[in-house]
C-alpha cells in the first residue's frame, strides 16, 4: 500500500457544473477495503502506515481539522447524570475521558453530526496498539457499547447518508460502520498480549446482540468465519476447559449465543451456505481441543436456528410407505446437494475429534455434530453412499448397541419414511456387485480397491442393522445371499468380480454379526449394574428380544451356502500351489510406481486379482465357520475344518519357491493361513483334534519324545526361514512375511490353552509341544526381536509369553525349576533384545508395553533367584526392571503398567522382594502428570490394549487400585496394597500355617520400612525443614510418610527402637501439617501396638516444656488418641501417665497449642469421665472437683464450643488403625482433593479457626480504638495540644530535636525477644502490655536510670513511632526484592510489610539481604487470593489504598499528598497491578521519569515512594 495518496482540499463552494475538479480516491469502496486489510495486517509497520493514511482520509491528521465537531457538553453531562454507574463503569468513564473518548451522545436528540464515531474508532484502535491492559478494559466496553447503540439507532432512523460535516468520500462507508467495528475486534483477537485478547473476546461475547440486530446483520461473514473462529481456537479464552470433565467455557457459551443470534438475520439459502462454510473450517485449519469443541458447539447452535423446510415431512404418508411415483416426486423435492455437502463437511469435524483421545470429549463433539445434522439434513433426501460415509465416521462405541448415541442416530434415520432408507439399503447388494465393471473385459483389482470395497460393505452392514427393526425386513438380503452363493462356482472367469464382491458382502455381514453379538452380550451383562455407562433404554428391541431368532435365520442361510463356498475356495487357492509354474514377468509401470509401501504386492495385475480372490475366499470360509461354531450349531462343520486343515498342510508341503513371484505367492498363502489358523484355534474342539489325528498321524506315528504339533511347527519355521534366506524379497516384503509368520505361530502356540479351556484331551499325549521344539522357537524369537517391525511387536511378544507359559506348564508337577529351558545366558539375550525392541518403538502403546511386561517378566521366571542376582551383580530380570522403571520416570503409562504387573508377581513371589527395595522406593516416591488421555483412549477403544492389560499379573487389590489406574498415585497405591497383603502373610509367622513366603513377607516389610525411615531422616530433600507448600519436596515427604503409614503392621519388637528413634527425630523437625498428620498416625499405631513404650518415651517428651510448640501439638494429638483407642487393660495406666503432663499445656502462651490441647482434652474427658450428677453432701476429692470443673468449662464455654463445632466431628471419625491402611490413606481422593490425596488435618482446621477468630478480634479492636481516639480528639483537643507542646520542650531539653523519635533513622537499639510487637495491634494501640511492664521495671531501676537517663523514653517512643503505612508486596515473588523491601520498611519504620508467604523470611538469601530487618518490621502474610479482602478490610478501617502504577489518571509522586493512614500496593515485576486490584484502589501514583528506560526495579520504586511518604509526614 503506498503512502502517496492524493486527497483534495475541501472546497468552500459547491460544484455547480457537476464536473469533478480532481479525482478523490475516498469515493472508491476499494480504498476503504484496503484500509481495513491494512489495519489488521500482521506487520506492525503496515498497520501504522494504514492508520496514518486513514487519519488523513478522515481529516483528523491536520488536513481537515473541522471535519469532526464535538458534542455539546451539556448533552454529555445530561446523559451521564441520568445513568447510575457501577464503580467499574465510573472507572471506565474516567479513563475514557482522560483519553478524550469519554463523550457520550444523547440518542434521544437529533444527530446533525455523527462523525465523532471516527474519533472513537481511531482512539480505540490506538489504545489496542499502545496502551496497557487495564486501560483497554477500562474504556473498551463503555465506548464500544456506545458505538453499537449509536449505529443501531442511526441505522433504524434511516439516516445513513452523509451528514453536513462529513469528510468527502466518507459516505461510502458511513452506512457500514459495524464493518469497521469488526476491524477493532479482529485486531483485538490477534493481539500479542493474551490478556488483551481475553478482554476483547469477553467484551465481544458480552454484547446483547438481540438489542443490536442491525449491527449483527451488518457484520461480514468473513469476520465471523475468520478472525472470530480463529480467536475461539485460542486456548487463553478457555481457562477451565476440561477441568473435572467439563468440556466447556464461558467463551464457548457466549459464542453459541452469538451465532444463534447472528444466523437468525440470514435468509434460508444463506443460512445453509453459512453453516456449510462454518463446518468446512475443520478442513481448512487445525483446531485445538477447546477450539474444536467451540466449533462443534457453534455448528450445533447455528443449525438449531436454521428453519428447516417441512415440505418433505408433510408430504410423507403417516404409515411410512410410498408408491413408486410418490417416491420419485419425493426425491425430486429433497435438497440433495445441500444435505450431501453439509454431511461431507460435518464428517471432517468428527474426524478431527479423533486426534483428541479423551472419550468423553469425543462423545460431546460427536453429539453436537449429530445434533446439527439431525437439525438441517433430512436423512431420506441424502444419497445412500454419503449417508453411510457420514455415519461410519462416528466411533463405533458411540453408535453401536448400548452406545450413548445409538438411539439418537436411529431417531434421525427414522425421521424420514423408513422405507426410503431401508429400500436403498436392501438394494445395495445388487448395486454393489453389478457396479464398476463392464462385461466382456478382464477383471483386475489390487489391495487398495479391495480395501475400499470392504470399507463400503462394512458401512452398509452397520447401517443395515441400525435401520432394520424386523427380521422380515432382512429377507431380501438373505435371499440374495442364498441365490448368489449357490451359483458362485459357476461364474466364468470374466465374472470373477461378482464372486469377489459377493465374498466381501458375506464377510461384512459376518463381522457385523460378531460385533453386534459382542455388544449385545456386553449390554446384557451391564443390566442391574449401577456403574453402567449408558442408559438401559439404549438397547433397541431388535437386539434385545429377537436377537436369537435373527442369529438362527442367518445361521441357516450360511449353512446352506457353506458347501459351495468351500468348493470355490479350493478352486481359488490353486494359485498358491502354482508358484513353481509361474515365472517372473516385467511388472507394469502402475505397479512399479507403488513398490514403496509395505503392503504392495510384486505381482502382475491378473495374478494379484487371483491372489486376492483366494485370500478372501479363505477368510470367508474361516469367518463363517468360526461364527457358526460359536453359535453351538448341531450341524456338522467337518467340511470347513477339513478344508482349513488341508490348506495348512498343503501350504507347508508346497515346493520351495525359485522366483520373486513364487516368494510373493508364499506371502499371500501365509496371509490366508493366518485366518485359517485363527479359526481352528478359536473353535478348537474334539472334532478338530480328530481331524489332526486322522490326517497327520494315521500314516506317520509319533515317536516317544515327540508331541502332537512338533513336526508341524518345525516344518513351519523351516519353510518360512528358507523363503527369507533365499533373498527374493525386499526389506519391506520381508517384514510383511515375518509379521504373518509370528501371527500364525501365535495361533499354533495358543492351541493348548484353547484345548484346556474347552476340556479337550490329547489321546496318549500330555502336551502339544516338546521342550526341544519350544527351545527352537525361543531361540528364533530372541534372534528376531531386535529387528522386529512395529506390526510384528505384539505377535512376537505374545508368542514369547506363550512359549514361557508352556515351559512352565510342562513342569508344574515336577521338581525341576520352571525356568529350565531358559537359562541365565538365554535370559540375558532375551532382556537385552526386548529392551532394544521397546526403545526402538516410536510410540509407547499400552498394548505393546503390557505385552512386553507380561512376556519378559513372566511369573514363571521369578522363582529362580539367579534371574535376580548373580555373583557379579544383578541378574537379567532385575536389570530389566531397573531399565523399565528408569524409562518410566519419563513415561507415566510405563511406570503405571509396570507397577500393576510387578506388584502382582512380587505378591506371588515374596522371596524376591529383598532384591527390589530400591525399586519399591522409586515406585513409592514417584509422581507424574495426573491424567493421560492417550492411555484412557487406548483402554476404551483398543481391544489389544484391553486384552494385554488384562493379562498382566493380578493387582494385589484390584478394587482399590482400579480407581487410580490413570493417576499419578497409581504406583504408590499399588505398592501400598502389595504390602497390605504381605502383612496378612507376615502375621502367620509363628503359626502352623507359616511357610517360607510368610517369613519372606515379614523380612521384606521390615527391610522396606527401615529403608524409608532412613531416607526421611538422612536424605537431603526428605529431611529438609524449610520448604514451600505444594513444592516437590513437600510432595516427596507426603509420599514417603504415606507409605510408612502403610507399613505400620511390620513394626516388630526387634526394630521398634530404630523405628521410634527415627520417628521422634522427624516429629521434632519443622513439617507442614499435611506431612505431620502421617507422622502422628504412624506414631499412634506404633504405641498402640507397644503400650509399654508410652511411659518410657512419650511422658518425658510431654514434660519437656522447652520443646517446639509444633512438636508438642503433635505429641498431644498422639497421646490423646492413645488414650481414646487403647485397649481397656492398659487404658487406665495410660491415663495416669499421659493426662498429668497434658493438662498444663491448657495454659500455654501459644494460641494454637492451647486451643489444640483444649479440643483433645475435652474429647478425652468426655469419653473417660462421663458427666455425673453431684450429691449435696457428697465428699468429693479436690482432684475430682478440679477435673469436673475443667470438663464443665470446656463443655459450656462458648469459644470452646465454637472450636469443636468447626471441626465437624473430625475426632469422632478418626480411626488410627483404618488411617494406616491403603484404603484409609487413599480413600479421600475426591475432585476437590487433587494434592497427593491428602485430606485436611485437624491442626490445619484448628489454625484456620484461630486465625479467623483472631482476625475478627483485631478488626473489632481497631474499630473501637478509632472511635475512642475520635471521641478524645473532640473533647480534649486543647489539653492534648498542651501535652504535645510540653513533650516537645522536654525532648528539646534532653538534647533531642522535635520529632527525633519519629525520624531518627540512624539510631539503632536492640529489643528483647519478647518486646517485638504484633503488627496490626501496635499500629493502632501503639503500646503493648509486655512493653509497659518492661518500662515500669526499668523506671524502678535507679542505677539504670542514672547511667542511661533517656533509654526508657527512647524505647517507648520508638515503639509508638511506627508510621501508619503498610507496604503490600503480595504480588512479588523474587526473594531479593522482598528482602530489600523488608529492610526499607524497617529503616522507615513502616507499620508492616504484607507478603504472600511468611515462610520466605526463613530463606538464607532473604536473611542475607534483609540483615535481620524481618525481626523488627511486622510481617503480615496476605496470599494473593486474599489480597482483595485484605485491602477492603483496610479501607473499612480508615486506610487509603494507593497503588504504585502508571495509568491514565496516575498522579506524579511529588504532587500527591499521602494520607496519614496509607496502604501502598506494589505490582508484579513485569505485569504490574492486575485490573481487578486497580478497581479497588483509591488512587494511583507514578514516579516521574526523565530517562529512556521506562521502568524501575520494584524494590527501588517502593523505597522511593516510602521515602516520599516519610518526607511528607516529617514536614507535618
Amino acid at each position: 500500500m503506498g503512502t502517496c495518496v492524493y486527497f483534495p482540499e475541501k472546497s468552500g463552494h459547491g460544484d455547480t457544473d457537476g464536473e469533478d475538479r480532481e479525482f478523490d480516491i475516498r469515493g472508491e469502496k476499494e480504498f476503504w477495503d484496503e484500509m481495513k486489510r491494512g489495519l489488521v495486517d500482521k506487520e506492525g509497520f503496515l498497520r501504522k502506515q494504514s492508520l496514518h493514511i486513514l487519519k488523513i482520509a478522515l481529516g483528523t491528521n491536520g488536513v481537515d481539522q473541522n471535519c469532526f465537531g464535538g458534542l455539546d457538553k451539556n448533552s454529555c453531562d445530561k446523559q451521564s447524570d441520568t445513568r447510575s454507574l457501577t464503580k467499574r463503569e465510573q472507572w471506565a468513564v474516567k479513563e475514557a475521558r482522560s483519553l478524550g473518548i469519554g463523550k457520550e451522545c444523547n440518542l434521544s436528540e437529533s444527530l446533525p453530526d455523527s462523525r465523532w464515531k471516527w474519533e472513537a474508532f481511531l482512539l480505540l484502535y490506538e489504545m489496542l496498539e499502545e496502551y496497557g491492559t487495564h486501560l483497554v478494559e477500562a474504556a473498551w466496553n463503555h465506548q464500544v457499547s456506545s458505538l453499537l447503540h449509536f449505529c443501531g439507532s442511526h441505522y433504524n432512523s434511516g439516516n445513513s447518508g452523509n451528514s453536513g460535516n462529513e469528510a468527502p468520500g466518507c459516505n461510502v462507508v458511513s452506512g457500514e460502520f459495524p464493518n469497521w467495528l469488526s476491524v477493532l475486534w479482529e485486531r483485538g483477537f490477534s493481539h500479542d498480549n493474551p490478556q488483551v485478547r481475553c478482554l476483547i473476546m469477553e467484551s465481544f461475547l458480552s454484547i446483547h446482540w438481540e438489542n443490536y440486530g442491525s449491527c449483527a446483520k451488518a457484520l461480514p461473514q468473513s469476520f465471523v468465519l475468520g478472525p472470530f473462529m480463529q480467536g475461539l481456537n485460542d486456548p487463553v479464552h478457555h481457562k477451565n476447559f476440561g477441568l473435572k470433565g467439563a468440556y466447556s467455557s464461558v467463551a464457548i457459551e457466549g459464542a453459541t449465543k452469538f451465532l444463534y443470534q447472528y444466523i437468525g438475520h440470514l435468509n434460508a439459502r444463506t443460512q445453509m451456505e453459512f453453516l456449510r462454510n462454518l463446518s468446512s473450517l475443520a478442513k481448512q485449519q487445525s483446531f485445538g481441543r477447546a477450539g474444536l469443541m467451540a466449533l462443534s458447539e457453534c455448528i450445533a447452535s447455528a443449525a438449531c436456528r436454521i428453519v428447516v423446510d417441512e415440505k418433505c415431512k408433510s408430504e410423507s404418508p403417516e404409515n411410512g410407505s410410498l408408491d413408486k411415483d410418490q417416491v420419485e416426486h419425493f426425491e425430486e423435492d429433497l435438497p440433495h446437494s445441500d444435505g450431501a455437502d453439509i454431511l461431507d463437511v460435518l464428517r471432517y469435524v468428527v474426524e478431527s475429534c479423533k486426534q483428541h483421545f479423551n472419550p468423553n470429549y469425543r462423545l460431546q463433539v460427536c453429539g453436537k455434530i449429530l445434533e446439527a445434522a439431525a437439525s438441517v439434513v433430512y436423512s431420506g433426501a441424502v444419497p445412500l453412499e454419503m449417508l453411510l460415509h457420514f455415519i461410519s465416521t462416528f466411533p463405533r462405541e458411540f453408535i453401536d448397541v448400548g452406545g450413548p448415541l445409538h438411539m439418537k442416530i436411529k431417531e434421525w434415520l427414522f425421521g424420514s419414511p423408513r422405507t426410503v432408507i431401508l429400500n436403498s439399503l436392501l438394494d445395495f447388494p445388487r448395486r454393489f456387485i453389478n457396479s464398476c465393471h463392464s462385461l466382456g473385459t478382464a477383471f483386475t483389482c489390487d489391495d487398495e480397491e479391495l480395501a475400499a470395497w470392504e470399507y463400503e460393505a462394512r458401512r452398509w452392514a452397520m447401517v443395515l442393522f441400525l435401520v432394520a427393526n424386523d427380521e422380515n425386513q432382512l429377507e431380501t438380503v438373505l435371499m440374495f445371499i442364498k441365490t448368489h452363493g449357490i451359483d458362485i462356482c459357476n461364474q466364468s472367469n470374466n465374472s470373477n468380480w461378482l464372486a469377489l464382491k459377493y465374498l466381501i458382502l458375506l464377510l461384512s455381514l459376518i463381522l457385523e454379526l460378531q460385533e453386534l453379538q459382542g455388544k449385545t452380550a456386553e449390554v446384557n451383562s451391564n443390566f442391574g449394574i449401577k456403574s453402567t455407562p449408558f442408559p438401559l433404554d439404549t438397547v433397541d428391541p431388535l437386539n434385545n428380544r429377537n436377537t436369537l431368532e435373527e442369529y438362527r435365520k442367518f445361521l441357516c442361510f450360511f449353512l446352506s451356502i457353506l458347501e459351495d463356498l468351500v468348493a470355490y475356495a479350493k478352486m481359488s487357492c490353486s494359485i498358491f500351489w502354482s508358484s513353481c509354474e509361474v515365472a517372473d514377468v516385467d511388472l507394469p509401470g502402475s505397479v512399479r510406481g507403488k513398490l514403496g509401501g509395505p503392503s504392495q504386492r510384486r505381482l502382475s495385475s491378473s495374478i494379484t486379482t487371483a491372489v486376492l480372490q483366494a485370500i478372501t475366499s479363505v477368510k470367508a470360509v474361516a469367518s463363517i465357520s468360526l461364527w457358526c461354531a460359536q453359535m453351538r450349531t448341531e450341524a456338522s462343520l467337518n467340511i470347513c475344518f477339513d478344508f482349513l486343515w488341508d490348506f495348512l498342510r498343503r501350504t507347508l508341503s508346497a515346493s520351495a519357491c525359485n522366483s520373486k513371484t513364487g516368494a510373493e505367492l508364499y506371502i499371500a498363502a501365509y496371509e490366508a493361513l493366518a485366518s485359517a489358523l485363527r479359526t481352528l484355534v478359536s473353535a478348537f474342539s474334539p472334532l478338530i483334534l480328530n481331524i489332526i489325528w486322522r490326517k497327520d498321524l494315521t500314516h506317520v506315528p509319533l515317536s516317544e519324545e515327540e508331541q502332537l504339533l512338533d513336526s508341524l511347527v518345525i516344518t513351519f519355521l523351516h519353510k518360512i526361514n528358507t523363503i527369507l534366506g533365499l533373498g527374493f524379497l525386499t526389506r519391506t516384503r520381508r517384514a510383511v512375511l515375518i509379521n504373518w509368520k509370528w501371527r500364525c505361530l501365535e495361533s499354533l502356540l495358543s492351541m493348548p490353552y484353547h484345548a484346556c479351556k474347552d476340556g479337550v484331551q490329547v489321546k496318549g499325549r500330555e502336551f502339544f509341544f516338546s521342550d526341544d521344539v519350544l527351545g527352537q522357537i525361543l531361540v528364533d524369537l530372541v534372534g528376531s526381536l531386535e529387528n522386529a517391525a512395529e506390526d510384528s511387536v505384539l505377535p512376537m511378544l505374545r508368542s514369547l509369553r506363550l512359549v514361557l507359559g508352556l515351559f512352565a506348564s510342562s513342569r508344574l508337577d515336577s521338581a525341576v525349576s520352571p525356568s529350565v529351558g531358559v537359562d541365565t545366558q538365554m535370559m540375558w539375550q532375551l532382556v537385552r533384545s526386548s529392551w532394544v525392541l521397546h526403545v526402538s518403538c516410536k510410540k509407547r502403546r499400552v498394548a505393546a508395553i503390557s505385552a512386553l511386561l507380561s512376556s519378559v517378566l513372566h511369573p514363571s521366571l521369578f522363582k529362580d533367584e539367579s534371574m535376580h542376582v548373580t555373583e557379579s551383580g544383578c541378574g537379567p530380570l532385575k536389570w530389566f526392571v531397573e531399565m523399565v522403571l528408569e524409562e518410566g520416570t519419563k513415561s507415566p503409562r510405563t511406570i503405571r503398567l509396570a507397577a500393576l504387573h510387578l506388584t502382582g508377581v512380587w505378591l506371588s513371589n515374596p522371596t524376591t522382594l529383598k532384591y527390589y527395595i530400591k525399586e519399591l522406593k522409586l515406585l513409592s516416591l514417584h509422581g507424574s502428570v495426573a491424567f493421560d488421555e492417550d492411555f484412557e483412549s487406548e483402554m476404551t477403544d483398543n481391544n489389544d490394549a484391553k486384552l494385554e492389560v488384562s493379562l498382566l499379573a493380578n493387582s494385589p487389590d484390584a478394587e482399590l487400585t482400579e480407581a487410580f489406574i490413570n493417576t499419578e498415585l497409581y504406583a504408590r497405591v499399588s505398592v501400598a496394597a502389595l504390602f497390605c497383603k504381605l502383612a496378612d502373610l507376615a502375621e502367620k509367622v509363628g503359626s502352623t500355617e507359616a511357610n517360607a513366603d510368610c517369613r519372606a513377607a515379614l523380612d521384606a516389610g521390615k527391610l522396606f520400612l527401615l529403608e524409608l525411615l532412613d531416607a526421611v531422616v538422612n536424605e537431603k530433600d526428605l529431611a529438609k525443614e524449610l520448604y514451600k507448600k505444594y513444592s516437590a519436596i513437600h510432595r516427596r515427604k507426603i509420599r514417603a510418610w504415606q507409605m510408612i503409614c502403610a507399613l505400620t503392621r511390620f513394626v516388630s519388637l526387634d526394630i521398634v527402637g530404630q523405628v521410634t528413634g527415627s520417628l521422634h527425630i522427624c516429629l521434632y523437625r519443622n513439617n507442614l501439617p499435611a506431612v505431620r498428620q502421617y507422622l502422628e498416625t504412624f506414631a499412634i499405631n506404633v504405641y498402640l501396638k507397644f503400650p509399654s513404650l508410652v511411659a518410657e518415651q512419650l511422658v518425658p517428651i510431654l514434660r519437656d516444656h522447652n520443646a517446639r510448640p509444633q512438636a508438642l501439638s503433635s505429641y498431644v494429638f498422639i497421646a490423646a488418641n492413645i488414650l481414646l483407642h487403647a485397649f481397656n487393660d492398659v487404658q487406665l495406666r495410660h491415663l495416669e501417665d499421659l493426662l498429668p503432663p497434658i493438662i498444663p499445656l491448657l495454659t500455654s502462651h501459644h494460641h494454637s497449642l492451647r486451643g489444640f490441647t483444649q479440643l483433645l482434652v475435652y474429647k478425652v474427658l468426655q469419653k473417660l469421665f462421663p458427666a455425673a450428677g453431684r450429691g449435696a453432701s457428697e465428699c468429693v476429692p479436690l482432684e475430682k472437683k478440679c477435673f469436673e470443673d475443667l470438663q464443665e468449662y470446656l463443655t459450656n464455654n462458648h469459644d470452646c464450643a465454637r472450636l469443636r463445632s468447626s471441626m465437624e466431628g473430625y475426632l469422632d471419625a478418626y480411626d488410627p488403625k483404618v488411617s494406616a491402611t491403603p484404603s484409609g490413606i487413599f480413600v479421600n481422593r475426591v475432585e476437590e482433593l487433587e494434592f497427593e490425596c491428602v485430606p485436611m488435618s485437624l491442626m490445619e482446621q484448628v489454625l484456620d479457626f484461630l486465625n479467623d477468630v483472631r482476625g475478627d478480634l483485631r478488626c473489632s479492636m481497631a474499630k473501637d480504638l478509632v472511635a475512642i481516639k475520635n471521641e478524645s480528639l473532640r473533647i480534649d483537643e486543647d489539653s492534648n495540644h498542651q501535652e504535645v507542646s510540653s513533650s516537645t520542650n522536654n525532648d528539646f531539653f534532653l538534647g533531642q530535636p522535635p520529632g527525633d523519635a519519629l525520624t531518627n533513622f540512624q539510631k539503632k537499639f536492640t529489643l528483647a525477644k519478647h518486646d517485638k510487637q504484633d503488627a496490626l495491634v501496635s499500629s493502632f494501640l501503639c503500646l503493648d502490655e509486655t512493653n509497659k511492664l518492661l518500662s515500669e521495671m526499668e523506671q524502678e531501676d535507679h542505677l539504670v536510670n542514672y547511667m542511661f537517663p533517656t533509654r526508657i523514653e527512647t524505647m517507648d517512643k520508638n515503639r509508638a513511632s511506627r508510621q501508619n503505612i503498610i507496604l503490600v508486596a503480595s504480588l512479588l515473588d523474587r526473594i531479593p526484592n522482598l528482602a530489600g523491601l523488608a529492610r526499607t520498611c524497617e529503616v522507615f519504620k513502616a507499620s508492616g510489610l504484607a507478603i504472600a508467604d511468611a515462610n520466605i523470611t526463613r530463606d538464607k538469601q532473604f536473611q542475607l539481604i534483609s540483615v535481620t530487618a524481618e525481626k523488627w518490621v511486622p510481617i503480615i502474610e496476605v496470599p494473593v487470593r486474599s489480597l482483595k479482602g485484605f485491602l477492603d478490610k483496610k479501607k473499612r478501617e480508615g486506610f487509603s489504598v494507593v497503588g504504585l502504577e502508571q495509568t491514565a489518571n496516575s498522579v506524579p509522586l511529588d504532587q500527591y499528598a499521602f494520607p496519614t493512614n496509607t496502604v501502598l500496593v506494589l505490582g508484579r515485576e513485569k505485569e504490574g497491578i492486575p485490573v481487578d486490584i486497580i478497581h479497588i484502589l483509591d488512587a494511583c501514583i507514578e514516579i516521574p521519569q526523565l530517562g529512556v528506560v521506562r521502568s524501575l526495579n520494584v524494590h527501588v520504586s517502593g523505597a522511593i515512594a516510602l521515602w516520599e511518604y516519610t518526607r511528607q509526614q516529617r514536614s507535618k
